[in-house]
């Protein structure tokens, strides 16, 4: 029998509290839009399709801005036109034999074919090319946002022009296609072709079935033993004779399917914990539909980790938690454990005390500095993202998929485009590219509040973000944290996770890790070429900078995650006999059903 949400959980649709005076009123459906509205709608929409669904006002802002202060700079413009002359200099007299590219930290030059002239003047060309223009997009009284937009975007074009993504200026392919006659060019032509159609080849088709979800990815034994609108409830089956009496709970992020946290076997993060004697829930996020427009991040807060945290604690006869988020889901999860601490808790939830000890991976809380992803937020992509939204209901995987390939462009787009069109390689995919190939959508007035109140207002560092009515303050968080960081996050730099320091005088034990968003944190024991850092800062410690900490933490190599349950175990009482899901408590097998959920996306 389907277990029902708590009474005291409030109804989905409600209004919202007034956030900031800065606050922008989230899109109506479109049944409430005049046709004046529907107009601006469809023509701004329609013109973000050419730019990747990123607003072309707020680019075109930004190049304004620019373009207007070098033109009232003549000292600045005799400054790069200086600089451009030397570059240029530089590359013509690169020497025939020069073979510095192949030390080059862009490993799309570092192959012995690029030491061959010409090959070598057009790559130290293109490397001018991007020192030029990171000189030249710093202007004089151009605004911080700008210019890091010019920067950025100035890259995303050169990396589109490279000589590494042609076929007669890419010493690599031409060898390949004078090797194998042409059929290189030849697959590559199917390749492409497949991709434009949509009708996948025989490889792609083959390479699509390698990984299936409850067949051997998200394969951890394991039951549903809650489910509401919004999330399901995974509790897996003990696999020792022992475990600690105090469950982890993991909330990740809902931008993302669950089972990033449980891929194969070999590196699922939920499997490790139960193998070392953990008790483990997973919450599962509903992947949403356009009748979910309404939904709001206070549902998410509620429906999601409250309630998750409810349930779990009644399912384990009232044990204290350890609760663990990634990602967006380790941002909510802290307001919620904040809420839950603070005098008078969360009101609806008095039967949920605040969890015993605090993880989370890769979630920044103060979104003052959130790396390159921030580029690509503002008052007017928030705008264009409320149009986009507004027909829909909903944000679709495929649009929010667009915004991270620009952070990783050089990779995602170009690099892998040289390789599948021009060298005829397809990719093989991985456990880990399957997961992040299963996208989900996001409700539309969630995710305009949470653009608006996280990254824009910063809502959760200021202590403006409101939970059960009240304002969050994270200096309630007084119990262990564990905290980690990537070393090349792009999504969650690790600088900005680092500021939870300054934020919250509890105790924290900060991580920094190598890899990056994902690889970083599914880096399992045995993983090669694996290290981390790792440094204790005692409740009510001294403040110290993310870099004077990075300089005196200790230095580790291979996985965090033994270090992280060797914390968890010493947070934790002594283990006990360990007992099997009872049969009347399960809703169905882990994976699930909502992980199952899926659409087709236009």
């Amino acid at each position: 029998m389907e277990r029902r949400p708590s009474t005291k959980t409030r109804p989905l649709h409600r209004a919202e509290p007034a956030m900031s005076a800065i606050e922008v009123v989230p899109a109506a459906p479109p049944e409430s839009e005049t046709p004046t509205q529907r107009l601006d709608r469809l023509a701004q929409t329609g013109m973000a399709t050419a730019f990747g669904n990123l607003s072309p006002i707020a680019l075109g802002l930004a190049w304004a801005d620019w373009a207007w202060h070098l033109a009232a700079s003549p000292g600045r413009q005799i400054e790069l036109a200086g600089l451009a002359a030397k570059l240029a200099l530089e590359s013509v007299r690169t020497p025939a034999d020069d073979d510095t590219g192949l030390q080059d930290d862009d490993p799309r030059f570092r192959a012995e074919d690029w030491a061959r002239w010409p090959f070598n003047r057009w790559r130290a060309g293109f490397r001018h090319a991007e020192a030029f223009w990171r000189e030249a997009a710093k202007v004089p009284g151009v605004t911080a946002h700008h210019t890091q937009m010019v920067d950025f975007f100035a890259r995303q074009w050169l990396d589109m022009m490279t000589p590494a993504n042609r076929l007669l200026t890419n010493p690599v392919v031409l060898r390949h296609t004078l090797e194998s006659g042409g059929a290189n060019l030849a697959r590559g032509l199917q390749n492409w072709s497949a991709d434009m159609t949509g009708v996948p080849t025989e490889e792609d088709e083959a390479n699509a079935a390698r990984f299936v979800v409850g067949g051997n990815i998200a394969v951890t034994p394991g039951s549903v033993v809650y489910r509401n609108h919004l999330i399901e409830l995974i509790r897996y089956a003990p696999q020792t004779a022992t475990v600690h009496p105090e469950p982890v709970v993991i909330v990740p992020s809902w931008i993302m399917k669950f089972y990033i946290l449980d891929l194969s076997p070999h590196n699922s993060l939920a499997r490790y914990l139960v193998s070392q004697g953990h008790t483990v829930y997973m919450l599962s996020w509903r992947n949403p539909d356009e009748t979910d427009r309404d939904l709001s991040m206070d549902d998410y807060l509620e429906l999601g980790v409250l309630e998750a945290l409810r349930a779990a604690a009644q399912d384990s006869a009232g044990a204290r938690l350890h609760a663990m988020g990634y990602c967006l889901g380790g941002t909510l999860l802290a307001a919620a454990c904040a809420a839950l601490a603070r005098e008078g808790g969360m009101p609806g939830y008095p039967d949920v005390p605040a969890p015993a000890t605090l993880t989370l991976l890769a979630a920044q809380v103060d979104f003052s500095e959130p790396g390159e992803l921030g580029l690509l937020i503002d008052e007017g992509q928030v705008n264009l993202l409320d149009h986009l939204m507004r027909g829909q209901g909903y944000l679709s995987g495929r649009q929010m998929a667009g915004s991270f390939q620009f952070l990783h462009s050089r990779d995602l787009v170009w690099t892998r485009r040289m390789r599948e069109y021009l060298m005829g390689e397809r990719e093989q995919g991985n456990d880990l590219m399957a997961w992040n190939a299963d996208t989900t959508r996001l409700p539309a007035r969630m995710h305009h509040q949470y653009l608006q109140w996280l990254y824009l207002n910063n809502s959760l560092a200021h202590g403006r973000y409101r939970a059960g009515g009240r304002p969050v303050s994270l200096q309630d968080l007084r119990m262990p944290i564990f905290l980690v960081g990537t070393e090349r996050d792009h999504v969650s730099p690790w600088h900005s996770v680092y500021k939870l320091h300054h934020l919250s005088d509890a105790e924290i034990t900060f991580v920094l890790t190598s890899g990056g968003h994902n690889a970083g944190i599914v880096s399992e024991p045995g993983h090669a070429n694996r290290h981390y850092s790792l440094a204790l800062r005692p409740a009510d410690g001294e403040w110290i900078s993310a870099e004077d900490w990075r300089a005196q933490a200790a230095s580790h190599e291979g996985s965090w995650w033994p270090a992280w349950q060797v914390w968890l175990a010493a947070h934790s009482g002594k283990p006990v006999r360990a007992k099997p899901i009872p049969a009347q408590a399960s809703l169905g097998d882990a994976p699930g059903t909502y992980v199952m959920q899926r659409y087709a996306e236009p």
